[in-house]
């Protein structure tokens, strides 16, 4: 056995590669890990950056626990894979040899193609700047950078309605900033929620002062001097920000994988023991697709983290995709009550499915739960809650569990439950 036979090399320092390592050390104390990551900070909860910008929470306390002593951080970004070799090259020359490799580079912003973002009159890098005032929202370096330009700003705008723009949007809106949500879809959080429960989560923003658009697209930046001023919709309208916020989604990290030859489509393409087609490399959280699904999102990572840890210590797991459960928690001024969501399964029913709903509109209180019939008895498909969320812990144990459901679909809205077995992602408390 060579030197680094037994040594575990992972790509990528996020919550994915920090499972894996901690997993690891777990069940075989004498295994070397080795985890290379470009980010300074120290690895931290992603789904936490939202309340660090709000400033509920410190910096540190989003942090992940320490790692065991046998793992071991090089701060470096790898440039190029040898798989002949068995090593990685980083860019500060060191030449690192691995017996097994494990890609969890993560996923990059989508920066929508709006004119003005980037200066054509530029060259090299430097083309690439976003102007001043403008920020992905993706890791804790963002959320420095925003909470670096917060002071004197008093208006911003938030480009995106999914997870991760509503989170910025009253995070933002928490801080004293006046805030416009610009959604290019029909409603917010269309991946995870009906119509009628987006609708409650609209006027519960309207609530903590931010203003919400949907249907809106932007269509250009709009600076002076490379510093954002504001933003012109599509129809001409121009609306003043001195921070402008894109949350318009994010895309696999796979340029290395390709580089070394490695499958790659949507995601690095693995298996159900989150092997690469070569045995000697593997791929977790949301660089991997497996199974022609790329999650995005931390639950599932840490899923294939664990998977993955008990294939490298020889116990027999398989990855079969994860069933996901989004809880998003949106915390309120004193005098308001916070607004707690929760989405599973299907939201759309088939044409056989059956909806059972509950609303109390006063209360802001929102249940959905869809059963589909089958021969040997109906069965929990989905379901969207907003509101009190007592009930989510019993829901989404009917849904894992999958049998056939013994009382009325009623009674799954109405039974109350304290604790959720199932983890959640990346727009609240866990991409």
């Amino acid at each position: 056995m060579t030197a680094t036979e037994n040594r575990v090399v992972v790509v990528g320092g996020g919550m994915a590669g920090h499972r894996l390592a901690q997993q690891l050390a777990a069940h075989d104390a004498g295994r070397e890990l080795l985890l290379v990551g470009e980010e300074e900070h120290r690895p931290y909860n992603r789904v936490l950056l939202a309340e660090v910008l709000a400033g509920r929470y410190a910096p540190e306390l989003a942090e992940l626990a320490e790692l065991p002593p046998q793992a071991r951080r090089h701060r470096a970004r790898v440039v190029r894979i040898d798989r002949a070799q068995r090593r990685v090259l980083c860019d500060d020359g060191a030449e690192l040899g691995y017996g097994t490799l494990v890609l969890a580079t993560g996923s990059n912003p989508v920066l929508p193609p709006l004119r003005g973002l980037f200066d054509d009159s530029r060259t090299g890098r430097e083309q690439h700047e976003l102007p001043a005032g403008v920020f992905a929202f993706r890791t804790m370096a963002d959320c420095a950078e925003i909470e670096a330009h917060l002071p004197g700003t008093a208006q911003a705008v938030v480009v995106g309605g999914g997870l991760l723009g509503v989170s910025a949007a009253r995070a933002l809106a928490a801080r004293g900033v006046q805030v416009v949500l610009a959604h290019q879809g029909e409603h917010l959080l269309e991946r995870h929620l009906d119509p009628e429960a987006a609708g409650l989560l609209r006027g519960h923003l309207t609530e903590l002062g931010v203003e919400v658009h949907t249907e809106c697209r932007v269509r250009s930046v709009l600076t002076r001097d490379r510093t954002v001023t504001g933003v012109e919709l599509a129809d001409g309208y121009r609306l003043d920000a001195g921070l402008l916020v894109l949350a318009t989604g994010v895309a696999p990290r796979t340029g290395l994988a390709r580089a070394a030859g490695l499958t790659v489509r949507q995601g690095v393409v693995v298996d159900d023991r989150l092997r690469t087609d070569d045995p000697h490399v593997h791929a977790v959280g949301d660089c991997a697709e497996h199974d022609a699904t790329v999650y995005g999102l931390a639950g599932p990572a840490l899923e294939q983290a664990d998977v993955l840890a008990k294939v490298l210590t020889g116990r027999e797991a398989r990855y079969r995709g994860s069933r996901l459960l989004t809880r998003l928690t949106l915390a309120a001024p004193p005098d308001r009550r916070p607004l707690d969501l929760a989405a599973f399964g299907t939201t759309t029913p088939g044409p056989d499915d059956h909806v059972v709903r509950l609303t109390d509109s006063g209360r802001g209180s929102y249940r959905k739960v869809i059963v589909r019939p089958g021969e040997d008895g109906d069965r929990l498909v989905g379901g969207v809650l907003l509101g009190d969320l007592d009930t989510v812990g019993s829901l989404a144990d009917t849904w894992e569990g999958d049998e056939a459901l013994s009382a009325h679909p009623l009674h799954l809205l109405t039974t109350q439950s304290v604790h959720s077995s199932r983890g959640t992602n990346d727009g609240g408390t866990s991409r």
